[in-house]
């Protein structure tokens, strides 16, 4: 199986973006899905997460307000809408899919699957 991101590209300050996440070819249920990002010289960082049981989501403080993630099964897709984009946003971004249930949504040892990555550029 695998996780394909896509919907990453080049905005200016203050635009938005709507990234995907869609699973394929996967044999077991997911229990939740992250998005993770990674700057330059920076650690990995969980950004959002939603419970595939309850549709429960969890944000990071830094894109609470400016981030929504939600799902649409029919597609196996999970997206992330990402709004007011400011240059911090600027990174590589990971969907991850874990087949457990999670303890810490934001830690990326929590996930056993993830795609390739989409770079999100942010100019100020």
């Amino acid at each position: 199986g695998q996780l394909v991101e896509s919907g990453g590209g080049k905005v200016q300050s203050g635009g938005s973006l709507r990234l995907s996440c869609t699973a394929s070819g996967f044999g077991l249920h997911f229990y939740a899905i992250g998005w993770f990002r990674q700057a330059p010289g920076k650690e990995r960082e969980g950004v959002s997460c939603i419970n595939t049981i309850d549709d429960s989501t969890y944000y990071a403080n830094s894109v609470k307000g400016r981030f929504t993630i939600s799902r649409d099964n029919t597609k196996n897709t999970v997206y992330l809408e990402m709004n007011s984009l400011k240059p911090e946003d600027t990174a590589v971004y990971y969907c991850a899919a874990s087949e457990k249930l999670l303890r810490l949504w934001e830690v990326s040892e929590e996930y056993g699957y993830w795609g390739q990555g989409t770079q999100v550029t942010v100019s100020s």
